[in-house]
């Protein structure tokens, strides 16, 4: 029964530990968002990519070693010599000794003397055409070959280094470009996470209003029930009190999509509960202006500008490479050839094989121009590169200034809503004092109640512009991180 009751009190702990929002501050935010964006991962294949393609490029530098084998069955073999040359080779003993013996019937006396040698040296020579012929003999029905080749490149043209410099700044391209999604990322997140921030705060705003507005409700009734008020006056604060409702369910809707937004920035469920840390606070954190809020920080740190200035050197390098092709390629070569039948000691049933060593020289002589239209091509990309890394240096210091100038805008606005915000709430103190003694109509407490709404909205509105403001300006800076 202990047991019982004990697995209970768990379960319902579990259950009520499930229940409860999970509490998340912007540092939270931000490390969850960068751990679950996809393309910020798809950004870190991209530099991993151009890591690899870097060290591929390096070793073009070194020699290639490659190895090559072929197998080849032929319906015929190779012959060096006719079958007519075959056919007298194979009876040379045999048409000489013919020869022989007509020259020895010419001649009696010799032929008792060399008749038996004639005999033998027929054989002899039958025998002799007969072998040369089988040493001739190729027998290339099946062939196999193998070989192995060293190539080492001299000179070529200067593309080998200028694909070692290219590689190397595409790897920081990809890095810049790592660098430029992981702060959108963090803009993102912090942009909706300040937003949920001010909705928090509009709701209570909202909540209080709409208190501020049923009290007067309740006071108005029994003014008119007193006589000190009309009916007229009772159905403006109705609607006010209506207006109020719509404006809270407003916000609280508004309020629940942004913390969906935020699920799915940070890789949560969208449904999650979540509750930020600054969400409570009645007064929002004050941010420093960033140091060195000036142009040569932004052209110095911004990612864009990094990768348009590589692209622009990377141009550079692609004229070289274009020039390359059409210049003479220079490459050492060494190797090892093996076949068999071989070929090195006659024709024979065996490997056997040759080592060889040599330059290689290959030089363009006609190409029709090609050579000056493609050279040209690199060069007006490397152009349009140059005149694209100017134009955004161009916007770059414009959003430097445009950010500076709406810091300021936003801290004057912030300040005179303070100020405004105290004058409501003294105002509409004295409204409502006027209309309990009866010196104040009603609807003059309802404009200081309006009064009061707006400047608490726009003093809330002013903070958030403000941490936008030095949000936006951080990213334009580059120093956001």
């Amino acid at each position: 029964m202990k047991t019982r009751i004990l697995t209970g009190w768990l379960l319902v702990a579990a259950i009520a530990a499930q229940a409860q929002p999970m509490e998340l501050s912007i540092e939270a935010c931000r490390t969850l968002a960068i751990e679950n964006n996809k393309e910020l991962r798809i950004a870190s294949e991209n530099e991993q990519a151009a890591y690899h393609r870097r060290k591929a490029a390096l070793t073009n530098y070194l020699p290639k070693i490659s190895a090559a084998g072929a197998y080849m069955r032929t319906s015929d073999e190779l012959s060096l010599l006719s079958d007519e040359q075959k056919n007298t080779l194979s009876n040379l003993g045999t048409n000489a000794s013919g020869q022989l013996q007509g020259m020895l019937q010419q001649y009696p006396s010799l032929g008792e003397q060399l008749g038996p040698v004639a005999g033998a040296l027929a054989g002899g020579l039958d025998a002799f055409g007969t072998g040369l012929v089988d040493g001739l003999r190729t027998d290339t029905r099946n062939m196999t070959v193998a070989s192995v080749m060293l190539t080492q490149p001299v000179y070529m043209g200067g593309k080998i280094v200028a694909y070692d410099k290219i590689t190397r700044f595409a790897q920081q391209i990809a890095r810049s470009q790592h660098d430029r999604q992981l702060q959108e990322v963090i803009l993102e997140v912090d942009r909706t996470y300040w937003q949920i921030v001010s909705l928090q705060s509009r709701k209570r705003l909202a909540e209080s209003y709409l208190e501020l507005v049923r009290k007067l409700d309740g006071d108005v009734e029994r003014l008119i029930e007193a006589g000190m008020a009309t009916r007229a006056d009772g159905l403006s604060i109705q609607v006010k009190v209506n207006e109020a409702e719509v404006t809270l369910v407003q916000v609280e809707n508004g309020l629940a999509l942004s913390k969906m937004l935020l699920c799915q920035l940070c890789g949560l469920d969208i449904s999650a509960e979540v509750r930020l840390r600054d969400e409570a606070a009645e007064t929002l954190p004050e941010a420093p202006l960033p140091d060195g809020a000036d142009v040569e920080t932004a052209l110095a740190n911004r990612p864009e500008l990094r990768s348009l200035d590589l692209a622009r050197r990377i141009g550079k390098h692609k004229v070289t490479i274009a020039r390359s092709e059409f210049m003479p390629n220079i490459a050492l070569t060494g190797g090892y050839l093996t076949s068999n039948p071989s070929f090195t000691n006659g024709f024979q049933q065996k490997f056997n094989g040759i080592w060889n060593v040599g330059v290689v020289v290959k030089i363009p002589i006609l190409t029709w121009g090609e050579r000056r239209h493609k050279v040209q091509v690199a060069r007006r990309e490397a152009a349009i590169a140059t005149y694209q890394f100017e134009e955004a240096t161009e916007k770059v210091e414009l959003q430097v200034a445009q950010g500076r100038r709406k810091i300021r805008e936003a801290t004057e606005r912030y300040a005179v809503a303070v100020r405004s915000q105290a004058q409501a709430d003294e105002n509409l103190r004295c409204a409502t004092l006027g209309m309990q003694e009866g010196v104040i109509p009603v609807s003059n407490v309802l404009e200081a109640q309006t009064a009061w709404l707006a400047a608490h909205s726009e003093r809330l509105t002013a903070r958030i512009d403000w941490l936008l403001a030095d949000l936006y300006l951080r990213k334009a800076l580059g120093t956001l991180k």
